[in-house]
């Protein structure tokens, strides 16, 4: 395949969400993959643009069938990405975007070994804290629940290629973006996307 997949993890809070459709808004050639949930869609979100928007039912259905490249059950409700969506993308040269947990990673991993993994960081559990807190849409007990998780996830940080500290969003930006394109410079993937060029160089 001559696309690149990328894997973008975050614990909640730490900024994954702002910082990929800031990576998508300055980096047409790479595409989001919309994954699905049984999650109730929060305020201002849309079926089909942030998530495919399912029943449990449906979402089990779909895992049976062998529908979804990974799926996981985070915080009592489950996550899944479409396997052959992702695969024709990639197929015709598209860079694709996972917007996942660990786990997902991990099983996304054994299917597309090449995979790019970037994790994201906050600078401290305090501020992780507070930008939970500032959601004003938890109550305390999720928000230490929540809390509790992000240290588990972040305790998978060495599974990743990449490691982004958001402290500062521009600056974390940049580093998103410089990932992405460093990756693209793998001889591997310009191999792919250049077989031609590299035919003609090497021929005797």
């Amino acid at each position: 395949m001559s696309g690149t997949l990328f894997i973008v993890a975050a614990p909640s809070g730490a900024g994954k969400t702002t910082l990929v459709r800031l990576l998508l808004e300055q980096d047409r050639q790479v595409r989001l993959s919309v994954s699905y949930t049984t999650r109730a869609p929060r305020p201002g979100e849309e079926n089909g643009r942030e998530y495919h928007f399912v029943s449990v039912a449906d979402f089990l259905a779909m895992k049976e069938r062998g529908d979804f490249l990974e799926w996981a059950e985070v915080h009592g409700n489950y996550y899944g990405s479409s396997r052959v969506w992702i695969e024709s993308q990639m197929q015709s040269g598209q860079d694709m975007l996972l917007e996942i947990d660990w786990q997902g990673a991990a099983q996304v991993r054994r299917l597309f070994p090449a995979a790019v993994g970037i994790f994201i960081l906050p600078p401290s559990l305090a501020v992780l804290e507070k930008r939970l807190r500032g959601r004003g849409s938890d109550s305390a007990e999720v928000i230490m629940r929540r809390l509790a998780a992000a240290q588990d996830e972040m305790r998978h940080v060495g599974e990743f290629e990449y490691v982004i500290i958001n402290n500062e969003l521009q600056e974390a930006l940049g580093d998103l973006l410089a990932a992405v394109r460093a990756s693209r410079l793998r001889l591997a993937q310009q191999q792919a996307r250049h077989p031609e060029l590299f035919t003609t160089l090497f021929q005797e």
